[in-house]
This record gives C-alpha cells, sequence and structure tokens, in this order.
C-alpha cells in the first residue's frame, strides 16, 4: 500500500491515551504519520529422500549421489512495501471553534494536504508449511520378483555295503534377495532400456514404429528408466514457506541497519531474534538532499495551525550483508521536518 503524496497527514479523531480525557467543543487531537517497511519473504523447501540402493550407484552405475536424507531452503522471493500508520509520538490539538475552520481543515483533507487515518491495518501471515514428504515412497523397485530360489547342499550319513558314507542332499528353498542383489538387477534394466531406445531411434529394433508410436513409446522408455533411477539418485519434492516481517524505522538511531530476519539453507524463514540464521540487514541510506527549514506555531496561534510532515526519500536496500537482494527508494515521514499551516486560510 503506497503514498505517493508530499505532504500526508495522518488524522486520528481520538487517540487511546487521550480518549480518557475531556476535550473542549471543537478541538481535534490528530497524530503525525510514520512510515513502516513491510518485507514479504518467501522461500523454497526441498524435502529429499534418497533412493534405498544409493549406495550401490557407484558400483553399478558409475557415479556418486546422496545417500542421506536431508531438508534444505533457498530464498525465492523478497519484496518491500510500505504504508502509513500513525505516530504516537507525534500527537498535535487543532481548535475548530467555528464552522468556517472546520470547512478550511476539511478543505484541507479533501485536497490531500491531510488524509484520514485509513484502514492500514495489515493481517498477520502464518508460517505455512507443507506436508513433510521425506517418507518418499519408491513403488517400482525393479522389474523383476524381490525372491529367488536358492539350493542348498545337505550332507546326511548312510550304511552302504562298503560301510557308513556322506551321501549329498539338495533342497531348493525360496529365499528374499539382498539389497545389493535387487540394486543390481534394477541397474541392468536401466542399461537394458537405453539399449532399447538407441535401438529404436537407429532402426535396429525392428519394431516398425513411427510417428506419434515412436514418440509415445521413447516417452514410455524415458518414464521407466527415470523411475529405476529414483531408487538410486533419490527425489525431491518441493513446496513454499513464506512470512511477513515489519521494520519501524527511528530517526534518531546513529545507524540505520536493522535485522529484517533471518535465514537458515536448514530451518528457513526465520524471526530476527533467532540467531541460528544469517541476518537478512535493511539499511536505510538518507538521499542527503537540503530539507526545508521547520516553521513553529507562536503561541498566539497555538491551536490555530495545523502541523504536518514533509517526507525525506531514502534508500531502502535489503542484503545479506555480501549480495545487495532488493532496493526501493521510500518516502520516510519520520525522517523528514515538521511544518505547520494556519487552518484559517483567507
Amino acid at each position: 500500500m503506497k503514498k505517493t503524496s508530499i505532504t500526508i497527514l495522518s488524522l486520528i479523531v481520538a487517540l487511546p491515551a487521550l480518549a480518557q480525557q475531556h476535550l473542549p467543543n471543537g478541538v481535534v487531537v490528530y497524530a503525525l504519520p510514520k512510515t513502516t517497511l513491510k518485507i514479504n519473504a518467501e522461500a523454497t523447501r526441498e524435502v529429499f529422500t534418497a533412493g534405498p540402493y544409493a549406495k550401490f550407484a557407484p558400483k553399478y552405475l558409475g557415479f556418486e549421489v546422496p545417500v542421506d536424507d536431508k531438508v534444505s531452503y533457498s530464498l525465492k522471493s523478497l519484496e518491500m512495501e510500505y504504508y502509513v500508520e500513525a505516530d504516537a509520538a507525534k500527537t498535535y490539538t487543532v481548535i475548530l471553534k467555528d464552522s468556517k475552520s472546520a470547512s478550511n481543515f476539511l478543505s484541507m483533507t479533501s485536497t490531500g494536504l491531510v488524509a484520514m487515518f485509513e484502514n492500514n491495518a495489515i493481517s498477520s501471515v502464518p508460517w505455512r508449511f507443507g506436508a513433510d514428504a521425506r517418507q518418499q515412497q519408491f513403488t517400482n523397485r525393479g522389474h523383476e520378483p524381490t525372491l529367488a530360489k536358492e539350493t542348498t547342499t545337505f550332507y546326511r550319513t548312510a550304511k552302504t555295503d562298503a560301510g557308513f558314507e556322506r551321501v549329498p542332499v539338495q533342497q531348493s528353498q525360496v529365499v528374499e534377495k539382498n539389497v545389493e542383489r535387487r540394486a543390481e538387477e534394477v541397474a541392468n534394466a536401466i542399461f537394458s532400456l537405453r539399449k532399447r531406445r538407441i535401438e529404436m531411434i537407429t532402426g535396429d529394433a525392428g519394431d516398425g514404429f513411427s510417428g506419434d508410436a515412436m514418440r509415445a513409446a521413447l516417452e514410455e522408455l524415458n518414464r521407466m528408466e527415470q523411475e529405476y533411477l529414483s531408487l538410486f539418485v533419490g527425489k525431491s519434492s518441493f513446496d513454499i514457506q513464506s512470512a511477513d516481517f515489519e521494520v519501524i524505522p527511528d530517526p534518531t538511531q546513529a545507524k540505520q541497519l536493522y535485522v529484517a530476519f533471518r535465514f537458515s539453507e536448514s530451518q528457513g524463514l526465520m524471526m530476527r531474534d533467532n540467531v541460528a540464521g544469517r541476518p537478512i540487514v535493511l539499511e536505510l541510506v538518507e538521499s542527503g538532499s537540503k530539507k526545508p527549514s521547520a516553521t513553529n506555531a507562536n503561541d498566539t496561534d497555538k491551536g490555530r495551525r495545523v502541523s504536518y510532515r514533509i517526507p525525506e526519500v531514502i534508500t531502502a536496500r535489503l542484503s545479506d550483508v555480501q549480495n545487495v537482494l532488493l532496493e526501493m527508494r521510500v518516502p520516510m515521514y519520520q525522517f523528514g521536518v515538521v511544518m505547520t499551516f494556519p487552518i484559517d486560510v483567507r
């Protein structure tokens, strides 16, 4: 929500601190505006699940792959906006004891010199996380059965004419294949699919595929290969984490540096007081242009002049200390000067 008017005054009908006080008729209490910066941040969360045959990839496929599950974050986008709210430290009163003064005061409101306090409240945005997809399901674990037949030789003692002898007896049983054997079969299936694809492309397969049939067959081979490869290289799922952070700059602060929020590759977006993440710093750079001289009302004019602020346009810069991530110009009211305007304009 951006305000571009140079002289804007935020009017409040009643401030909480003064609401309990009895004000004379015709006296209006108002507050000068201040600028609040709002940073909208989004991060991408990657949930990586290692393949069940990851440790056998160097042996059967010839390359290394991650063997451990991991959750990681990366900054996706940053947006910075500003809005105007009442500065409770800068409250004034103006006397509207006759209709002419009230008419002038309202005329200034309609022309933009004084802006009514608008609905600038920003609703809080909850942190959003997708369902944890750490337990990825590798349902296709190969094209061969997981059981195999093994033959075991036993020996028993039998009585013969020559005496007692050990006689071999073979016994077959069905056992579950070990993990490495299944990984080997999947690797062989991958190479078989690749060989089949090359034969189809070069015309050596003899299937007579062409046009859409060839395209569909190749797409299916590619899909099957990726499914088998995922058993070695693993799978990743992605979702978005988002959060809003607000900064109210303080003009009395010597160095205009603020920690807007923090970011961690392992935990994502974090509040500014969580030192587990690296800081994302907001730096405010003043333009250095000459400010107009402030004017003060005489005691005899007290209550008959309207005070307003002329904001200073500053450069707001977001960085991770090493790299500038975002930069924009912002009219900062609390950095500007307070001027006065006679309410009885003739």
